[in-house]
């Protein structure tokens, strides 16, 4: 398993490959998804955290029946920039995940997925207790779609202009 940049991981993913969006918590897992073009994340069921150990058979058990190309995972970076123990947490449980898989992660800043996650959640009118479920997957859904940006932008900087 590799650590890699987001351009890194643009070099090496095949069309047609999909990928998913991790928001590392302490009690769950949220999970997204994108579809194979690559262009929308879609939130999953979460995963509840038990210990590592099954933790990583059943993402990897959803990795694979997905076909899971690669993950990008929330690095929960404070807002002034600076690391917490949170961010040692995820690194260590990334870490980790190296020793069971060969699939590569990319950390990516998920400062305000959270909020922006409540925030789309009150706005369709979520119930307190369902938002409290929903919400992992959600800022998943976030990371991953501004991966998902990333990597797109990535893509037409490489196409050739033809209007010079």
């Amino acid at each position: 398993m590799a650590v890699m940049t987001i351009e890194e991981l643009a070099e090496t993913l095949l069309p047609g490959q999909p990928i998913a969006g991790l928001d590392l918590g302490t009690k769950t897992i949220g999970l997204a998804m994108s579809d194979i073009g690559r262009r929308f994340a879609s939130p999953r069921p979460v995963i509840k955290r038990v210990k590592f150990t099954k933790d990583a058979e059943v993402l990897l058990a959803f990795a694979e029946k997905e076909r899971v190309a690669a993950f990008v995972i929330g690095l929960p970076i404070n807002m002034d920039g600076s690391t917490g123990p949170r961010v040692q947490a995820t690194r260590a449980f990334v870490r980790s995940m190296g020793e069971k898989t060969d699939l590569p992660f990319v950390f990516w800043d998920e400062r305000l997925s959270t909020v922006a996650a409540e925030r789309a959640l009150l706005e369709m009118d979520v119930s307190r207790a369902k938002r409290a479920e929903r919400i992992d997957s959600a800022a998943a859904s976030f990371i991953l779609q501004g991966a998902l940006d990333r990597l797109s932008s990535l893509g037409r900087a490489s196409l050739p202009d033809f209007d010079a």
